[in-house]
Order: structure tokens, then C-alpha cells, then sequence
């Protein structure tokens, strides 16, 4: 009986661990404090994701223009942005959740700085910097083609 409770009490802890270890399935990393970043729940750092697709460049989200998708608010920078989304949000959101796409292939899940873009076979990729936006521009079907292999299961691990 006792080995049998040890036994249930092990999984209920390692099934409770993984799920709150995981890492968000959106990126919502933001500055907090002087060393570190959490996610607040806004993804993307608060950019409007449409704009990469209509204006071909980054534009700060409202509050106003907002909606909640997979766990995460996104903001945008007009209504029709937003309706945009709403009616086809896998078409606009970022690859790899908004996460850094190079950090993605490189077995990381970080930040980005939303002027660090691109957009291939129109999908939208993100990046931490512009040293590694620069990296990742010079082989992007190989570190999309190994970023595609690793992002689930690296929200699992985080």
C-alpha cells in the first residue's frame, strides 16, 4: 500500500511539475527589474503583429484594439488590424509564438526586439537583436527547418 502511494504521489508531483514548468506557448517576455524578464500576458511586447504584414514594419498596439488568444493578449494598432486577426490569427501571429526564431533553432526560448523581423513565405519571424537577426538571415530555411523540429518540445522542457 505504501509503494503503491509513493508510487501516485511521484506522478501527481512530476504531472504537477511539468505543467507549471512549461514555458507559455506565446511569448510574453518583458522587462522586470534590472536583470531579468518575466511574461506579463501581453504577447509580442505589446506590437501590433498585422502591421509586419500591412504597414512592412513594426507598430505599437493600443489597449483599445486588444484581444485575448491562446493565453496571451495581443494589441493592435487600428480596428481593422484587429478584426484582421481575430478572423485568421494563425495567418498574422509570429512563428515560434513570437519567441526569438534564431534562439528557437538554437534550443532557446527568449525575447525579441520588434524591429528584428522578417517575413518568409508570409510567416512572420521574430528576433532577440539585430546581431542575431543578421545571423539568421544569412540560413533562414536551416534554422527554420530545425526551429520547426524543436519549438514544441522546447515548451515542454522550459
Amino acid at each position: 500500500m505504501r509503494l503503491i502511494r509513493l508510487i501516485l504521489t511521484t506522478l501527481t508531483l512530476l504531472t504537477i511539475s511539468h505543467t507549471v514548468l512549461a514555458a507559455p506557448s506565446i511569448n510574453t517576455l518583458e522587462r522586470e527589474g534590472l536583470f531579468g524578464y518575466e511574461h506579463n500576458g501581453i504577447a509580442i511586447r505589446g506590437y501590433d503583429t498585422v502591421a509586419y504584414f500591412t504597414n512592412s514594419k513594426p507598430v505599437e498596439g493600443k489597449n483599445e484594439f486588444s484581444t485575448e488568444w491562446t493565453d496571451a493578449t495581443w494589441k493592435f494598432s487600428s480596428q481593422e488590424h484587429l478584426d484582421l486577426f481575430v478572423a485568421n490569427p494563425e495567418k498574422y501571429a509570429p512563428q515560434y509564438g513570437g519567441y526569438c526564431a534564431y534562439g528557437v533553432a538554437q534550443m532557446n526560448l527568449v525575447k525579441i526586439e520588434p524591429d528584428q523581423w522578417t517575413i518568409i513565405d508570409d510567416k512572420l519571424y521574430l528576433n532577440f537583436n539585430a546581431k542575431l537577426n543578421k545571423t539568421w538571415k544569412k540560413n533562414t530555411s536551416g534554422y527554420i527547418k530545425t526551429a520547426n523540429a524543436l519549438f514544441e518540445k522546447l515548451l515542454k522542457e522550459q
